[in-house]
């Protein structure tokens, strides 16, 4: 839903855009482009989040000798910064792959410009495999890594906002005297965290899903800022709104079980050393 009421057409509000995808192409619908993401959603997760604890560790070692020690919230804001940094260079083919399978059923016109439609058996791309193979070919490097600029401006500043909330959110929910947060807190801080990061990295994940679902059909966009200034003079300043509800609901669940998973892991790990190590 969210790649199609950002890059497509004629979706208009959010259950218009249900009702359409369930019409035209049923339940199915709801779940292209996503094997690709499932597949690599654990190494994701697993580097950003190893970044960031191993970032956050580094910086506490290096400032009071001690890597257990609570960061400051520079640190955490610069360990958000790291894991932004190279959760872009994991995400970025990831997400084009995706979104490309997502809009390849969306025809395309402009001005005197009509692509033929693709039609149920005659798809764009056939899976992806063929749609990374199929970019790679035709598009190199480059296009692989198509959209790594507004992923950027996306990610960077929206893991601070990931990261840092969480630590706060965690901090005040975790009644005094407790030496962790309880799986409460940290799924209730999870959750929050996300939709805040989601909801405000809504207007630059609009410009990436653009930049990225362009070239299925046709290039519009010349790069990051052409796609800025193009979608705000076609559509105006609420065009980077789109897919903001998307985002922010299922930032809250989605974020509440990544948070969850990880705290949980750290203690099952930090038991398992403590018996192997008494």
């Amino acid at each position: 839903l969210q790649t199609r009421l950002q890059a497509g057409q004629g979706y208009g509000n959010t259950l218009n855009c249900v009702l359409t995808v369930y019409r035209n192409e049923s339940v199915a619908g709801f779940f292209k482009g996503m094997s690709f993401p499932l597949a690599s959603i654990a190494v994701y997760s697993s580097v950003v989040f190893g970044v960031f604890s191993n970032t956050q560790r580094l910086l506490s070692q290096l400032r009071h000798g001690e890597p257990a020690r609570a960061p400051a919230l520079a640190d955490v804001a610069l360990a958000s910064t790291v894991a932004g940094f190279i959760s872009v260079g994991i995400g970025t083919p990831v997400d084009l792959v995706k979104i490309r399978l997502q809009m390849q059923t969306q025809p395309y016109t402009e001005a005197n410009i009509k692509q033929k439609p693709a039609v149920p058996g005659f798809p764009v791309y056939r899976g992806p495999i063929h749609c990374f193979r199929t970019v790679l070919q035709k598009e190199g490097i480059a296009g692989i890594y198509r959209g790594v600029g507004a992923m950027l401006l996306r990610d960077v500043p929206g893991y601070c906002l990931y990261f840092i909330p969480y630590t706060f959110f965690c901090g005040w929910i975790t009644p005094d005297g407790c030496i962790s947060p309880n799986p409460s807190s940290v799924w209730l801080a999870g959750g929050i965290a996300g939709a805040i990061s989601w909801g405000t990295a809504t207007p630059m994940d609009v410009v990436k899903s653009r930049l990225q679902a362009d070239g299925v059909y046709l290039n519009k966009y010349k790069g990051t800022l052409d796609c800025i200034l193009q979608s705000y003079q076609n559509e105006g300043l609420k065009v980077f709104f789109r897919g903001i509800t998307v985002n922010a609901v299922r930032g809250f669940p989605m974020s509440s079980a990544m948070f969850l998973g990880y705290e949980l892991s750290l203690k099952a790990m930090k038991r398992d050393q403590t018996e192997t190590n008494p």
